[in-house]
């Protein structure tokens, strides 16, 4: 199988990269950077723009499936870059599997795309999409436009699609969450928010990646898994300030004990997204209001549909995750 991973020099898409290289795949890449340890894994890369249509294209030719997984994150910047990227990336990806004859899609989603600042509580897919007045941040409202335009894309004859949720993806490699945690903390800006009880769903990396190859194994004109959105996480939630806690702990770092209400966070968040837009500072306020409502309510989500439909299993479990993980934590608690 020739398989596309856009996105494959990042954090998740290197781990399935590298888990289609193990059983045998043939990979191409398609991303904006240059990343040497692909070419170690023997594979091809094509250097692009996903808000290119035309470099898209070539880059989707002659592939069996393609895995979107490139898009921007983030809680702040411009509308107009989010949905280029997100959507309208999502959108040049479907036209260039109709035009080459792709006959598979994986697209990663987030489970931010149904979130409506409500607690969810082993939510399933059955959650319908909020309101675009709902949405507190550009990236899920984004990123929700192109899982639908995705799923849509599914019309049984000629391209097969589904969409995987992930939900707060974590383990060694990570250049985002992880290393902004661990800063956060350092330097004392780190704050417990809400009453320290709420549960949260987790996906460590490597079972994220497991999951697409077996959607995208199971993807096919006539399975269930054909037009359809799935929750992918650890099936079992956790409490979200006791694993941040263990996150420190293992870094060397000391556990958390400020601590600050959910509404003066939402507050405070509010205010910050007045002053940034009203000055137009650079880089993103150190809260908002999407911020804090994640931080401070519950989120969890079943995974039985993925379950049902492809076998969905993690093979690695939240303690090996961490052991593995460990090295990393305690050298970035080492950084000056």
């Amino acid at each position: 199988m020739k398989a596309l991973v856009t996105g494959g020099g990042g954090f998740l898409g290197l781990y399935i990269v590298e888990q289609l290289r193990e059983r045998g795949d043939d990979v191409r890449v398609f991303s904006r950077g240059e990343y040497p340890w692909l070419a170690e894994l023997g594979v091809e890369t094509v250097r692009g723009d996903i808000r290119d249509a035309d470099a898209v294209s070539n880059a989707v030719r002659g592939t069996d499936v393609v895995f979107h997984v490139a898009a921007v994150p983030g809680i702040w910047g411009p509308w107009e870059r989010y949905y280029k990227i997100n959507t309208r990336g999502a959108e040049n990806v479907i036209d260039a599997c109709r035009k080459h004859g792709v006959p598979k899609l994986v697209h990663t989603s987030s489970p931010s795309v149904i979130y409506d600042g409500q607690d969810h509580k082993n939510a399933d897919e059955s959650l319908s999409y909020p309101q675009p007045e709902q949405f507190l941040a550009h990236y899920p409202h984004s990123k929700m436009l192109a899982e639908k335009a995705v799923l849509a894309a599914n019309d049984g004859e000629t391209l097969a699609t589904c969409a995987l949720r992930p939900h707060l993806i974590w383990g060694p490699r990570d250049n985002h969450l992880i290393p902004r945690l661990i800063r956060r903390a350092k330097s004392g800006r780190l704050r417990r928010i809400g009453d320290g009880e709420n549960l949260i769903s987790m996906s460590y990396v490597e079972n994220v990646a497991t999951a697409h190859l077996q959607a995208a194994d199971a993807l096919d004109f006539e399975s269930p898994v054909a037009g359809e959105a799935y929750f992918i996480n650890e099936p079992e939630p956790v409490n979200l300030w006791s694993w941040i806690d263990e996150l420190l702990t293992r870094a060397g770092l000391p556990p958390l004990k400020k601590r600050i209400s959910a509404k003066k966070a939402y507050r405070i968040g509010h205010a910050c997204e007045h002053v940034y837009r009203f000055l137009r500072l650079p880089g993103e306020p150190p809260m908002t209001r999407f911020l804090a409502s994640q931080l401070s309510g519950s989120h969890y989500y079943s995974v039985a549909k993925a379950q049902r439909d492809f076998g969905y299993q993690p093979q690695v479990s939240i303690e090996q995750g961490m052991a593995n993980l460990e090295p990393e934590l305690r050298a970035l608690a080492e950084e000056s």
